[in-house]
């Protein structure tokens, strides 16, 4: 019950991160991948997909890249600064 929580909360936090992203902050979309990242494998460990490890390791380390370009635009954007549309 827990991990279909978190699928919906991950998937919450992506729908949210690309909303965020279309209102001009892009690096967000990066944010958004990460949460995705999140819901595939917990959805894979859910249904028990025979998914190989290197596979779940690969979309991890993407994960990991696109979360530091989000949290890298997040740190570089003035806080209130509003960027046009």
């Amino acid at each position: 019950m827990l991990l279909v929580i978190s699928i919906l909360l991950e998937a919450s936090v992506a729908v949210i991160a690309v909303l965020a992203a279309r209102q001009g902050r892009p690096y967000l979309y990066g944010l958004a991948f990460t949460f995705v990242a999140y819901v595939i494998y917990d959805l894979a460990r859910l249904v028990a997909w025979p998914v190989e490890g290197p596979l779940l390791s690969g979309l991890f380390l993407l994960a990991t890249v696109a979360a530091l370009v989000a949290v890298w635009g997040l740190y570089r954007d003035p806080v209130g600064h509003k960027q046009p549309r």
